[in-house]
């Protein structure tokens, strides 16, 4: 009896579809267990190919009616499935805050740890706060540091991009470049040289440019554009007209 109920299985699934048209030709019957069936129908919507309306019927022991059981819409093998869902903070990638963005508060973060806590030292804390920079609630840890590192000596600023290849001579040797302090300032430095693409940006000692301070090339007479001439707007030149006659 419920392998004959075909037509209360499309029944039951146009009911709960949007329209009729939605549930599509019969495409089988499946035996979920004793006295229980689930017809399948071809899912017609639009944004909805490999899917298949499933409507589950049973029949009570000795009884003559199926009863609807449930009526669900079902992917198929050839579904096309929205990918799986991630958190926010695993969905984020670098350049995904604009103005005005904020992100939420992230106690547990591996890449911070707990900034230093005055010990009644005055020579320590001088040290720690004034030198080290440490008076902030939190600060890079081992993790975020060798993660920062490793980001920018990778990226366009390391000594792989095109143009440190093609340089004559490493930013370790430029007097553009400015120092910086900690661990990182071992690798990194910032360069201060308004010429240079990579002007007010972290760049890796090995990295480089055209612009080093110490490299030239062959004159060519158009290196540096000639200074403005100066104009005296105060004085006044008294010219006779004699003279401009001749």
């Amino acid at each position: 009896m419920l392998l004959a109920a075909a037509d209360q299985a499309r029944e039951a699934a146009q009911e709960v579809a949007s329209s009729p048209s939605d549930v599509g030709e019969h495409l089988g019957t499946v035996a979920e267990g004793e006295r229980l069936m689930s017809h399948r129908f071809a899912a017609t919507m639009k944004g909805y190919r490999g899917w298949h309306w499933t409507v589950t019927l049973a029949r009570v022991p000795r009884g003559r009616v199926a009863t609807v059981c449930e009526v669900e819409l079902l992917p198929g093998d050839e579904a096309v499935l929205a990918p799986e869902w991630l958190p926010w903070s695993e969905r984020l990638r670098p350049g995904d805050i604009g103005p005005g963005d904020t992100l939420p508060f992230r106690a547990d973060d591996p890449r911070l740890e707990p900034g230093w806590t005055p010990t009644g030292d005055e020579e320590l804390d001088s040290v720690a706060i004034d030198e080290l920079a440490l008076a902030r609630a939190r600060v890079l840890s081992p993790q975020g540091r060798d993660e920062a590192a490793e980001r920018w000596y990778r990226g366009s600023r390391g000594p792989t991009s095109r143009g440190a290849v093609a340089s004559k001579a490493e930013c370790g040797t430029c007097a553009f470049l400015v120092p910086l302090a900690g661990p990182l300032g071992q690798l990194f430095a910032v360069c201060a040289n308004e010429w240079s693409p990579d002007d007010g940006k972290v760049v890796s000692l090995d990295h480089g440019c055209g612009a080093h301070s110490e490299t030239d090339v062959e004159p060519s007479g158009t290196d540096w554009p000639a200074d403005a001439p100066l104009i005296d707007e105060v004085s006044v030149e008294r010219i006779d007209p004699a003279d401009d006659r001749r």
